[in-house]
């Protein structure tokens, strides 16, 4: 009985010792071997591997997985106006030297993070305190995180960390100077407003002066040749009177009278004062006893 029960305890002690000599790392993961405090190994494979038993060896393990930093408020920083703006931004990493990694933080995640965020943010105050505010949201953003990027890189690399990705969230102003920074910005759309609105008038008064000296030009065209007609026609006339003139001139001083009494008399209520015998009632004047007018000559 004895017998049975000490070879079950030297079995159980056996399968003890075996178990401490073996490990698994996960794909996930990194291992590391210390021995007697040493680094001994990094074990970056995943699969079964073995060991001493403690405290002759010992593993840590590792996330060699993408990893985020977010921070949990946003940060202020001032930018080359003086201006204070809040940054949110977040940081992809991971671990590329496991015993560099160690080396720097002994295996604690917590101050590593702490570390790659300090990197971070003096990055982003060395590149927002060199450029402005529209700059930073928007005219430069690319480049601002670029810039970034690359200093924060070549620090990580000295912690054995390799930076995937830095992006801001968020720029934003600091909820003192939003109404007077939405003040610039309605005033500044008020003075765009103003300009597009006085060059329209500017060309609008260009055009009508356009067009009236159009309609000016138009209407003097239009009166000269108007005038030119007249006369071509007064001429014709003249010449046409002329010749009945030369024809018959007796015949020709009758029309001109008949036509001078249309004119006078047009009106029923037109007067003339004159001598009876004046040679302008020549031909009112009849030989007749009904009045009649005197016979032309032709």
């Amino acid at each position: 009985m004895n017998r049975i029960v000490t070879t079950l305890i030297a079995g159980f002690i056996a399968l003890m010792l075996l178990s401490s000599t073996v490990f698994v790392v996960d794909q996930r993961r990194y291992a590391i071997v210390f021995a007697l405090g040493e680094v001994k190994e990094v074990i970056s494979q995943p699969g079964l591997h073995f060991k001493l038993p403690p405290p002759f060896q010992n593993v840590l393990y590792l996330d060699k997985r993408i990893m985020t930093i977010e921070s949990p408020e946003a940060d202020r920083f001032i930018t080359a106006e003086k201006m204070n703006i809040l940054v949110d931004a977040f940081v992809k990493w991971h671990i590329v030297e496991p015993k560099l990694y160690f080396v720097s933080f002994g295996g604690d995640e917590s101050r590593a993070r702490d570390r790659m965020s300090q990197i971070v943010k003096a990055a982003l105050n060395d590149e927002i305190t060199k450029r402005t505010v529209r700059e930073v949201i928007s005219g430069q953003r690319g480049k601002v995180m670029e810039a970034i990027r690359g200093k924060v890189v070549l620090e990580a690399k000295q912690i054995g960390v390799e930076i995937i990705d830095v992006r801001l969230k968020r720029v934003d102003y600091v909820e003192q100077i939003n109404n007077s920074v939405y003040d610039r910005m309605k005033a500044e759309r008020v003075r765009v407003a103003n300009e597009l609105r006085s060059t329209g008038s500017a060309d609008s008064e260009k055009i009508r002066a356009d067009a009236d000296k159009q309609r000016t030009v138009i209407l003097a065209e239009a009166y000269r040749d108007a005038e030119n007609i007249r006369g071509e026609g007064d001429a014709k006339a003249s010449q046409t009177y002329a010749e009945a003139f030369g024809k018959n001139p007796e015949f020709y001083k009758f029309y001109r009278s008949l036509e001078a009494y249309r004119a006078t008399f047009k009106n029923h209520g037109d007067v003339m004062v004159m001598d009876s015998s004046s040679d302008f009632f020549k031909y009112f004047k009849g030989s007749g006893a009904a009045g009649g007018a005197a016979p032309v000559k032709k």
